[in-house]
């Protein structure tokens, strides 16, 4: 979401497809638009509609507008408010201010003012909670006091894998929590984050991401859900939930101790054009439906999902910031969302600067605010154009009116007027606390996927002496994007110490450097020369030979696979292998025939088949935050058995993408050279006990187009050890009007089990569970035959047919 880019000049008429009513969009986007083109202002609250009757024009421009970059000309240069400097720039206020324990947008002014000491930016007011809690109650104090309507300012901030600020918990990324299939624990997690983030005084995060992600080369795929509409769906929905605490039957306003979600991005943000970020989606709307929009309208319909983030890449043509259709007829009239939809980053201004649909920002804000859009973030620009407009009864103030009635009742739905100030002492005592580091390790041990095992693991203490542990992720302890700097960090080589003690030696040698920057922030960024890291690689070889096992820490980290803001800040890639000089490094330590274990941290999956042969073992670990070390060590020697399943489907070259496995019929027919099927197939994932299941048996196998029934299928542990296994249910129908998926998950359940136990898992089937879009769009069940299939990935099921009268 953190954009650093540049603004965007005419759109014609948003025409309508079959199933995508006309938008209410005028020819011309400069030209004047009032009230007579059908549109009926949203009415809300009688508080709400108080005050927006009291408002002036500037107060109201004040309110759907924010402050980020801009925060440094009413912060000094340690970062405290200055409020009669904030009096002279912001008279009416804000109705939003960006990140205040970010120093990002600080680092900028100081470096615009010429101080450029690092301790001077450490030292900053937001950097701790304390510190945070402060800049907050000052400027609230300043809102409540010194504007006219005392009207509070709504702080947000990022809670992608954690909330992103000093000494906050950092949990493992989001694509590693889908990994665990366990939507209890992703609930947990982001109530925790939501108490962390609420402390500090702010109400209100940019998050989850629920975009569906279909294209691993794409630099964010690490801050999604997965492949997988009803996976991303699932905890998607937790996540809200632990994020505002509510679901279907309650309403807002939220606890003491949650915050307001923001859903991101809608939407096709998952499949941009060539893997690069922003990219169109060329999508149908046969996809948007089926594969995109379902994780959205279930956290709106579920979770009450307080707003929506509109996404930067275009579809069809049209910008999701300029699309009425996506914002207004889907998303509020389909769905009957009535919360807020706030601008991406510097989107706004991007369909003037970059997609070229408009040509000045007014027009650029405008055209946004008419199609749906009611904050403009983070810095506000192009509604304030809209002033001289609105004044000479060139543009409407019902659309100003309707914004700002959306973005106050998000202060009512958050308390932000009861709530507006924080306690520093319970900030400080309640970040980072034994809770959230207990759940931190919980996280990271459910996560990492065991993909291969040749019966090294669990390791045997009592057969090494000397453990190498080698690899750019070795040392290290990687938390990918949206990370700030937790209370601790555990490295891979910081666990292993701890777990073998002094009882063998553990040696380390990086043996490769991946860049010269490890920075998801920085542009500059290059790969380390590779003479150097071969010199390194001799190194880490003298290192490893004597020892008698080797742990290789290979993959990413936060310079590799990260978001791609700008041309000048790149994150996304055009090969899916290890990056640098790894596969040397994993060549040079197979030629010492010592045993090997392969550990990856990467946001992105990655094809091993050019290294899997060098590697006894590969435990897929994905980003696993702060207690990386301690859960790897874990694992490795036993102390916990690996559960997590793959949450996307693995390409063995990047010539197979896309390579989902809810592939339609026609796809995925083979290469005349070359094996079409995943290298890791989405849901697999090792134990290191085994388990057999019965045959699924269903309570009806007849029912009507609105009936249900319950598929049950009995897991036993026939291993020697207790262990988690992920039971998944995936359903085909066999003959429909339009062509369907060869299979698609719809339900999955984490049993545990000792050794020799056996439990019953059930599935309820029903209507949502077999509807799809018919030839007309409509949204139906049809009579026929389906396939429900269980079992532990998408590619080891067993079958049973359910017959639909």
């Amino acid at each position: 979401m953190k954009k650093l880019t540049l603004c965007v000049s005419a759109l014609a008429l948003l025409t309508a497809s079959a199933c995508q009513p006309a938008a209410q969009l005028t020819s011309d986007n400069s030209a004047p638009v009032s009230t007579a083109d059908s549109f009926k202002r949203q009415t809300f609250s009688p508080r709400v509609e108080d005050m927006i009757a009291e408002m002036t024009l500037d107060e109201k421009l004040a309110q759907i507008s924010c402050v980020w970059l801009k925060k440094g000309d009413f912060l000094d240069d340690q970062g405290n408010f200055q409020p009669e400097e904030m009096e002279k720039i912001h008279p009416h206020g804000i109705g939003c201010f960006a990140r205040p324990q970010d120093t990002q947008g600080m680092e900028r002014e100081i470096e615009r003012k010429g101080v450029n000491d690092a301790t001077v930016v450490r030292s900053m007011t937001g950097r701790n909670p304390a510190g945070t809690v402060a800049l907050v109650n000052d400027i609230q104090k300043w809102h409540i006091e010194n504007t006219r309507l005392g009207i509070p300012t709504l702080f947000h901030e990022e809670g992608l894998h954690g909330y992103q600020a000093f000494e906050a918990t950092s949990f493992p990324q989001s694509i590693a929590l889908a990994a665990t299939f366990d939507d209890e624990l992703a609930e947990r997690i982001y109530s925790i984050t939501a108490r962390e983030i609420r402390a500090r005084g702010v109400h209100h995060v940019l998050s989850p991401v629920v975009d569906v992600a279909l294209d691993p080369r794409w630099g964010r795929i690490e801050e999604t859900f997965g492949e997988d509409p009803y996976l991303v769906s699932r905890m998607g929905v937790a996540a809200v939930k632990g994020f505002q605490g509510l679901g279907e039957g309650d309403d807002f306003p939220i606890a003491d101790d949650k915050v307001l979600t923001t859903l991101k991005h809608m939407t096709g943000h998952g499949q941009p054009e060539a893997g690069m970020n922003v990219g169109p989606a060329n999508v149908s709307d046969r996809t948007l439906y089926e594969v995109f929009f379902p994780p959205f309208e279930a956290a709106v319909q579920e979770a009450k999902a307080a707003s929506v983030m509109a996404s930067y890449n275009e579809i069809d043509g049209v910008p999701s910031h300029a699309n009425s259709w996506l914002l207004n007829d889907v998303l509020r009239d389909e769905w009957g969302f009535d919360g807020a939809v706030v601008a991406d980053y510097f989107a706004i201004n991007e369909l003037q600067g970059r997609h070229g649909i408009v040509d000045n920002i007014g027009d650029a804000g405008a055209l946004s605010l008419r199609s749906g859009v009611d904050m403009e973030l983070p810095d506000g620009v192009a509604f304030y154009e809209l002033k001289e407009r609105i004044e000479a009864d060139d543009y409407s103030v019902d659309y100003v009116d309707q914004a700002v009635g959306r973005v106050l009742t998000m202060k009512e739905r958050g308390r932000v007027f009861e709530t507006p100030y924080a306690d520093a002492d319970y900030a400080t005592e309640i970040t980072g606390n034994a809770e959230a580091r207990a759940v931190a390790l919980e996280a990271a041990q459910k996560a990492p996927v065991l993909l291969k095992n040749d019966g090294i693991l669990p390791l045997d203490r009592s057969k090494y002496k000397r453990i190498a542990v080698i690899g750019p992720n070795a040392a290290i302890t990687v938390l990918g994007g949206y990370s700030d700097e937790p209370k601790q960090t555990i490295s891979i080589l910081d666990g292993i110490e701890a777990e073998v003690g002094d009882e063998i030696d553990v040696v380390n040698a990086q043996g490769v450097t991946l860049t010269d920057n490890r920075s998801w922030w920085d542009d500059e960024v290059n790969l380390i020369d590779p003479e150097q890291n071969m010199r390194d690689i001799g190194i880490a070889v003298s290192v490893a030979r004597g020892a008698d096992l080797v742990i290789l820490a290979i993959g990413g980290d936060e310079s590799t696979s990260r978001e791609a803001w700008s041309e000048t800040h790149p994150g996304d890639r055009n090969e899916i292998t290890l990056i640098g000089q790894q596969k040397d490094l994993v060549d040079a330590i197979g030629t010492l025939d010592i045993p090997t274990v392969g550990v990856v941290i990467s946001g992105r999956p990655l094809a091993l088949s050019n290294v899997e042969d060098n590697l006894d073992a590969i435990l897929y670990g994905w980003i696993l935050g702060q207690e990386t070390g301690t859960a790897v060590a874990d694992i490795l020697f036993g102390k916990v058995n690996p559960s997590g399943k793959m949450p996307v489907s693995v390409p063995r070259t990047v010539g197979q993408i896309p390579a989902f496995y809810y592939h339609k019929p026609t796809a995925r027919r083979g290469y005349a050279f070359g094996d079409a099927s995943p290298l890791y197939a989405f849901g697999h994932g090792l134990s290191y006990t085994s388990f057999e299941m019965s045959e699924p048996t269903l309570s009806n196998a007849t029912i009507g187009t609105d009936g249900t029934t319950t598929v049950s299928i009995d897991v036993t542990n026939s291993g020697d050890v207790a262990g988690d296994e992920i039971v998944q249910m995936y359903i085909r129908d066999k003959i429909s009007s339009v062509t369907r998926p060869v299979k698609e998950l719809k339900g999955f359940e984490r049993v545990s089990l000792e050794a020799g136990e056996t439990k019953t898992v059930s599935f309820d089937i029903g209507p949502k569970a077999l509807r799809f879009y018919d030839i007309n769009m409509n949204r139906v069940v049809e009579p026929g035959a389906f396939d429900v299939m269980v079992g532990n990935s998408s590619q080891n099921l067993q079958t049973v047919t359910l017959e639909v009268k």
